[in-house]
């Protein structure tokens, strides 16, 4: 999962997968529309084996785009199933515990809330990235702490670790992220609920992230 030169998407499945051979056609379909940084898995409510097979379902598709599959929350799981890496929140694991599941190798993500003093010991301790958020309004969390884009620019101007922007971004509301020169914007309902489909919401994302290299 490289940041590359500017802004990438960095993709979230929703949290209810009712048809997932269906939702597997539909992301082979989304990603093959545009450049795609990762996927992570984002599942709520569910048991460890319903994660197992949406990871073995979904994750050949990513890695056939060479696109890097995250698993959210589980590193415990991630490890056993081969992820590119694991995202953690606050509340989730701490970061030592679920770096020494995952190894050095893989990915280790960390959310940061609205918080550069959290990121900063999160990027010290050897993270991957750090994910700022929510940027704007979204129910996609319940407890989404409300992050100024202020914050996310001055990471972006004085720490080199990647940060990820979050919540509520859509392709209308975009451009003001992309500014700040965060490395990747997070999106889920933006891609999944986009009225013209999601392969055509990853282009429109892409035309926005080309026009601000």
């Amino acid at each position: 999962m490289s940041s590359q030169d500017g802004c990438r998407l960095y993709l979230i499945t929703p949290d209810h997968l009712p048809d997932l051979a269906d939702f597997a056609r539909l992301l082979e379909e989304t990603l093959a529309a545009g450049d795609v940084a990762c996927v992570q898995l984002r599942l709520k409510g569910v048991d460890d084996e319903t994660i197992a097979t949406a990871v073995k379902k979904l994750m050949p598709a990513c890695h056939a785009r060479d696109v890097a599959f995250i698993l959210n929350d589980r590193p415990d799981l991630a490890a056993q199933l081969g992820c590119d890496g694991v995202h953690i929140g606050p509340d989730d694991m701490p970061y030592d515990e679920a770096r020494d599941i995952m190894g050095p190798n893989a990915s280790v993500g960390v959310t940061c809330k609205n918080s550069r003093h959290v990121a900063m010991e999160f990027a010290e301790a050897g993270a991957d990235y750090v994910a700022f958020g929510a940027v704007y309004p979204t129910t996609t969390k319940d407890d989404a702490t409300p992050v100024d884009l202020e914050e996310i620019e001055i990471w972006s101007e004085t720490i080199n670790v990647p940060c990820v922007a979050i919540g509520g971004i859509t392709v209308e509301n975009c451009e003001a992220v992309v500014k700040t020169g965060a490395d990747f914007i997070a999106v889920c309902k933006g891609v999944w609920n986009y009225p013209q489909g999601p392969a055509a919401a990853v282009r429109e994302f892409n035309a926005v992230f080309e026009k601000n290299r």
